[in-house]
Parts: C-alpha cells; structure tokens; sequence
C-alpha cells in the first residue's frame, strides 16, 4: 500500500567526524517529554515553510529542514548533507511523519544545545552508542538503530559517504508476536523482544 502524499515530512542529519579507529556520529538526548521522550537521536525535525522553496522537492524541503534544525538544535551549520535513506512510517503510529535521513560532515565547532529541545549531546562511535542501547543505558528508536547498524566498520567519513547518496526507502510495518514486537521492512526485521535488538532476514 502506498503512503499518503499529505504526510508531515521531517528531515534528519546523521552528522559525520573522524575520531581513532573510524569514526564518530553526534546522538542528543531528547526531553522526557514530547516525541521521542528520553530517546537518543540525530538532530532533525519537520519541515516548515521557510525550508520550501520554489521548485524543490521533497528531498530538498527535509534537507533544508535537517540543516536548520542542526543548527538550531546544537549550534552547528552543515553543507550538502548527503541522502540516505527514507522512513514511512507504520500505521499504527500515534503520529505520523515521513522523515528523510542525511549523512553529513560536521563542522570543527563546539556545540551549543538548545534547552528547549536538547538534555544532552555526546560524539559517540556507532558501536558504543548500539552497546550503550543493548545494556539499556540508552533509549534507540529503530530508524536510530538500523542507520547506526549500517554505519558500523566506517572507517572514514568520506567512506559513509561515498556509500550514501541513494536513500533507500524503509516502509515500516509493525508485527506483535509472542516474542515480542517487531519491526519488519523489505527482507529483514528487527525483533525487539530482548536486548540486544537481533536483526534477521525477513
């Protein structure tokens, strides 16, 4: 079945730096309130008018939403952040928003987190932060998970990169089953019901 055309369309950046042994992404904790409460996350958020211009599309509108929200959210101004993937969300979603990620290299500059919309932020390597989730530190939604999955082994920013520029599209359905909820997308799914999260084949 395919999605609506009136969806909230949102727009994410995965932002990018070298570090030893790879690399590291940025993940922020988000306010025990409101979406995603508690959750570890990329910087991201829907779009606004100001991000459509005259004659872009869709895409476009998220990525000019992805680079205002990360510098809104923590201070910092990306450049040509690079497509990754696309999530539509499942119906059974309270809320529902179309939401494109982007791979992006972060800028050498500090932080400066929004209170309103950010508790905490930390560069982290995409295998730390899907260990800190496993030990139940941390708080990952599945798109979070699956795009920190696919960055594991990097071992350069311009290597994610080159491997971006494509987005696949993730259609999100969601099964319960005695194990467990699980989320399932073309030819794999992700089964939640221990820790750590088990990706399989579909």
């Amino acid at each position: 079945m395919s999605e609506p055309d009136d969806l909230p369309v949102a727009g994410t950046a995965v932002l990018l730096r070298p570090a030893t042994g790879g690399i590291e992404v940025l993940l922020m904790r988000r306010p025990d309130r409101g979406s995603f409460a508690g959750a570890w996350v990329f910087p991201g958020g829907k779009v606004e008018t100001g991000d459509r211009l005259d004659g872009d599309g869709e895409q476009d509108d998220a990525r000019h939403a992805a680079v205002r929200e990360t510098r809104e959210e923590v201070g910092l101004v990306i450049a040509d952040p690079v497509a990754l993937s696309l999530w539509q969300p499942p119906a059974q979603a309270p809320v529902r928003i179309r939401t494109w990620f982007f791979l992006a290299r972060a800028p050498e500059a500090a932080l400066d987190l929004s209170a309103d919309e950010v508790v905490d932020a930390v560069w982290t390597s995409p295998e730390e932060a899907l260990s800190r989730h496993a030990a139940g530190e941390w708080t990952l939604f599945p798109p979070t998970w699956m795009t920190l999955h696919g960055l594991c082994g990097m071992q350069t920013v311009d290597e994610a990169l080159a491997a971006a520029g494509t987005a696949r599209n993730f259609t999100t359905r969601v099964i319960e089953t005695p194990a467990g909820t699980v989320f399932e997308w073309d030819g794999m799914r992700l089964e939640t019901g221990s820790l750590p999260w088990n990706l399989v084949a579909g």
